[in-house]
């Protein structure tokens, strides 16, 4: 079970990665992650510029100077940096259970807004609402992306348990 938001280390991972491409500053990190996810995700500057300036520090990255831009603050990946993102891969490798647990745990609390007596919250000006149909609108997007990117999608027959155990997960 995840405490809180995305997993541990996400954000510095993407960023070692987003500088072991070219340098850049932090406002262009901000966009290429939200452009990752798809743009329904964005960290906050408070979150990027302290590991930006942390990376500085152990060494993991430079400032880099550019004559079209002198104001910006560009950083690039050093060796050193590179090294760190060999690690932080091996790391993030270890993380998909964390991300689905993520991704469900938001999409129960989603439903439960829906379902669930105890919560009474008002329809928004926009017309979006927590409601069967707007929950069947979220799984046919997930549905979607997974055919975009992996082909046709197959439903999963059986218990999470049973999927846990014909892939050899082990369960909590």
């Amino acid at each position: 079970m995840r405490k809180s938001g995305p997993p541990k280390g996400l954000v510095s991972y993407l960023v070692l990665e987003l500088l072991d491409e070219k340098p850049r500053y932090g406002y262009e990190i901000l966009k290429e992650i939200r452009g990752v996810s798809g743009g329904h995700w964005e960290p906050s500057y408070g979150s990027v510029y302290p590991i930006l300036y942390k990376f500085e520090e152990e060494g993991w990255t430079e400032r880099v100077e550019r004559e079209d831009e002198p104001d910006r603050k560009y950083f690039a990946l050093t060796a050193a940096g590179r090294d760190a993102l060999d690690d932080k891969r091996g790391e993030c490798g270890s993380k998909a259970r964390d991300f689905a647990e993520v991704i469900l745990g938001f999409y129960h609390v989603y439903v439960a807004f829906a379902t669930d007596d105890r919560f009474e919250i008002e329809r928004a000006g926009d017309g979006w609402c927590f409601d069967e149909a707007f929950s069947a609108w979220i799984v046919e997007q997930m549905i979607r992306h997974h055919e975009r990117d992996f082909g046709p999608f197959e439903r999963v027959e059986g218990t999470p348990e049973a999927f846990y155990e014909g892939r050899g997960i082990a369960t909590e």
